[in-house]
Formats: structure tokens, C-alpha cells, sequence
């Protein structure tokens, strides 16, 4: 089953598929024909034959409309052999399919993985050899730069991954607030989760800290609501135990409907409302609001 790690990476290229032509135009230096736009295509690319074939994605790249490469995307977490032999079909059925170059990228979180999966694949004795293009974290740029980080987002949550072991972290988290701050609120929501559950701990506890103890530097107006709506839940979540304590102290039943109310609650008025009725109750209905129904 594909890991959160993987979905996310793949989820990079079928929200943005420029991504595919900023890493082979960019970091790993691989010229691409001249190109207006990148779209994503179908991934299928199962042929005649009855076995099936299915890449992670594909991208398309158009000049004037007229399809002039693509990338087959391929998201690769660990060594795997079977999976090599299969990358030759995908290039020489997309080849087939839309008579451009197409070229092989494979990004690893791994540098381990990268380096395996960059080496040529010989299918033939006359020279016919697929090269797979790896992306991992040796070939990562470090991005520390706002407006570089906010016209390339995907890339500096790469960056973010790749090098947060470094000494001090602290640019690099702040690019990442930029790039956050650049894209609609629900992927960066994903993104920012994506990074907080793949740093090591002392990683996500420099992040955390960067933005809920310092005061008086750069932070997005992103990476300041976050830390505000992190905070508020935190305050209910404290009412709401506070609330049931209260409750319990005093000998009030509470039922499972009645305690999946008050610890969903996020509204802090009404449980701070809630806890002056539940000194004088004697009953979980005498809270009145939705627990009176």
C-alpha cells in the first residue's frame, strides 16, 4: 500500500505539473525543448500487451499547443528491481504513444534509492539503454530566498526535507512560509502536515518554535494564522477537559453523546459558558445549548 509519503510527492505533480520541468530544467540541468505550458496526461500507459502498466505520473510539455516532451514521474522510496524492469515500458510506451522525447524522472527521499535508481538500463546488446533521471536530496537545491520559495513551492518543501538536518534550519523553514504562504490554504495545509510528520523531532521542534516564540522577524501571514489556530484549539481542547473535571467532580453523569460534544466543541465562549452553568448544575442537561437536547 503506498505510504502518506509517497501519495503526497505524486500529489506535488498532479497539482502542479510544471514541477516535472522546474526539476529537469533546474537542479539537474537536463535542457528541455522550449515549452508554453505543462498538463497532466494519463498515467496509463498500458499498451497491447495484457500486462498493465501504470506510472506515478505523467506530464506533457506544449509549445503552441502541439505536445513537444513528457515525463514519466515515478516516486521511488526504496530499492526495488522489479520496479526498474517496468520503467523501460513506460518510456517506450509513452514514446510510442506521442512520438516526442520523453524522459524518466524518479524522485527518491532516499539519496541511497537516488543513486540506485540513476544508473542505465541496459535492455538490449546494441546499446539500447534507458538513463532514468534521479532527484534526491544531494540533488536538492537549498532554497532560503521568500520570493524563491513563492515561485516554486513544491521545490522548497523538497528543500525543507532535504537539508532540515542542516546546522541551522531556520531559512529554511522561513522559505517555507513564504511558498505556504503562496498557494491556495487547503494544499498548504497538506504540505505543511506532510513536513511536520517526515522531520526528525528536533527538526519539527525548531519549526514549531520558530513560530510560536519569536517575535520580531519574518513570518508569513500564513505561518502566523496557523500558529493563532493551533493556539485556539489548544485553549478548547483545555475547556473542554476542564469542563468534564468539573462535571465529574461534582457527580454529573456524562454520557459518550454528551463528552464527544464537549471535546468536538471548538467554540470557546460557549464552553467557558458551559463551565459557569456546570458549578450550579445538577444535571449535564441544566448546561443548556446542545447539550440541553
Amino acid at each position: 500500500m503506498p505510504s502518506q509519503v509517497h501519495e503526497v510527492l505524486i500529489d506535488m505533480f498532479r497539482g502542479r505539473p510544471s514541477l516535472a520541468a522546474e526539476l529537469l530544467d533546474g537542479p539537474l540541468h537536463d535542457a528541455l525543448p522550449p515549452y508554453d505550458e505543462a498538463h497532466l496526461a494519463s498515467a496509463d500507459l498500458t499498451d497491447v500487451a495484457p500486462t498493465e502498466y501504470r506510472a506515478d505520473a505523467v506530464v506533457t510539455l506544449t509549445r503552441m499547443g502541439e505536445i513537444v516532451a513528457a515525463v514519466v514521474v515515478e516516486v521511488q522510496r526504496r530499492v526495488d528491481k522489479k520496479k526498474r524492469r517496468s520503467w523501460p515500458a513506460y518510456v517506450a510506451t509513452l514514446h510510442a504513444r506521442l512520438g516526442c522525447r520523453v524522459d524518466l524522472l524518479v524522485v527518491c527521499p532516499d539519496q541511497k534509492v537516488a543513486d540506485w535508481a540513476a544508473s542505465p538500463i541496459v535492455i538490449s546488446l546494441s546499446q539500447s539503454t534507458i538513463h532514468p533521471v534521479a532527484f534526491g536530496p544531494a540533488q536538492t537545491p537549498v532554497i532560503t530566498d521568500p520570493e524563491t520559495a513563492r515561485r516554486l513551492p513544491e521545490l522548497t518543501v523538497l528543500s525543507t526535507l532535504a537539508h532540515a538536518s542542516r546546522s541551522n534550519p531556520i531559512p529554511l523553514f522561513e522559505a517555507l512560509f513564504a511558498a505556504l504562504e503562496a498557494i491556495d490554504s487547503a494544499r498548504a495545509g497538506v504540505y505543511h502536515d506532510f513536513v511536520r510528520g517526515v522531520l526528525p523531532a528536533a527538526s519539527r521542534k525548531l519549526l514549531e518554535d520558530l513560530v510560536s516564540t519569536t517575535k520580531d522577524r519574518y513570518f508569513s501571514d500564513w505561518a502566523r494564522q496557523q500558529h493563532a489556530e493551533g493556539y485556539a484549539e489548544g485553549q478548547a481542547e483545555g475547556e473542554a477537559r476542564s469542563l468534564i473535571t468539573v462535571l465529574t467532580a461534582r457527580g454529573i453523569g456524562v454520557s459518550d453523546e454528551a463528552r464527544a460534544k464537549i471535546t468536538g466543541c471548538t467554540d470557546l465562549e460557549q464552553l467557558e459558558q458551559w463551565i459557569r452553568h456546570a458549578a450550579v448544575a445538577e444535571r449535564i442537561e441544566d448546561l443548556g445549548g446542545s447539550l440541553a437536547e
